[in-house]
C-alpha cells in the first residue's frame, strides 16, 4: 500500500480528492521513488472513487510517471462500476478478498494500492497488506478524512526503513 497523509495522519483534506497538501512532500526525491515502486510492480489495485479520479488525471498527464500509469495493468475493485476504461483496466466486481488472495499466491512482481483508502480498510482487515509504504507530509490539516479509521484490531507492524526527503516529508515503510 502506498499513501500520503498529513502529520495527523489525513489521507486527505474536508473534501474528496482534497489533497493539496500531497504537493508540499513532491520533489526528485519522491518523483524517483515513484516510479521505482512502478518498475517493481505487475499490476495497480484501485478502488472505484480512486480509479476514477487516475483515470481522469493520469490519461492526459505526460512524462516518465504517466507513461508507468497508463500501461501497467490496473485492477479496480467495484461493485457499482460495470465497465472500466482506463487502457489496462480490469474490474473486480465482487469477492475481492478472494481474488487478491488467489493473486498473491502467483509468482510475479508485486502490486500495489495506491490511494483507496476504503478499499485499503477492507485489505487492512482481511490481512491482505504485506507492506505499508506511507508518504508523511510536514503538514497538520486539523480535519479530514484519516487513513486508517475502522481498524476494529491492533495491528502490529515492523519498521523496514525511514528515508527523510528534502521537502521536510518523510517515506516510512512497514511490514506485517
Amino acid at each position: 500500500m502506498w499513501n500520503v497523509i498529513s502529520l495527523d495522519g489525513y489521507f486527505e483534506g474536508d473534501q474528496p480528492w482534497d489533497l493539496e497538501f500531497h504537493s508540499q512532500i513532491w520533489g526528485e526525491e519522491l518523483e524517483r521513488f515513484s516510479i521505482e515502486q512502478l518498475e517493481e510492480a505487475d499490476f495497480l489495485l484501485f478502488g472505484r472513487k480512486t480509479y476514477e479520479g487516475m483515470a481522469a488525471h493520469w490519461t492526459k498527464a505526460e512524462g516518465v510517471i504517466a507513461d508507468y500509469m497508463n500501461q501497467i495493468p490496473k485492477l479496480v475493485g467495484s461493485r457499482t462500476l460495470t465497465s472500466v476504461d482506463w487502457h489496462n483496466s480490469s474490474l473486480i466486481p465482487e469477492n475481492l478478498t478472494e481474488e487478491i488472495k488467489a493473486l498473491k499466491q502467483q509468482k510475479g512482481k508485486d502490486f500495489y494500492v495506491f490511494g483507496s483508502a476504503e478499499l485499503c480498510e477492507t485489505l487492512i482487515q482481511d490481512d491482505l497488506i504485506d507492506e505499508y509504504r506511507i508518504g508523511i507530509t510536514p503538514v497538520i490539516l486539523g480535519k479530514g478524512r484519516p487513513l486508517f479509521r475502522n481498524q476494529s484490531t491492533v495491528k502490529k507492524l515492523n519498521l523496514i526503513s525511514t528515508q527523510p526527503l528534502k521537502t521536510g516529508g518523510i517515506i516510512a515503510r512497514y511490514s506485517r
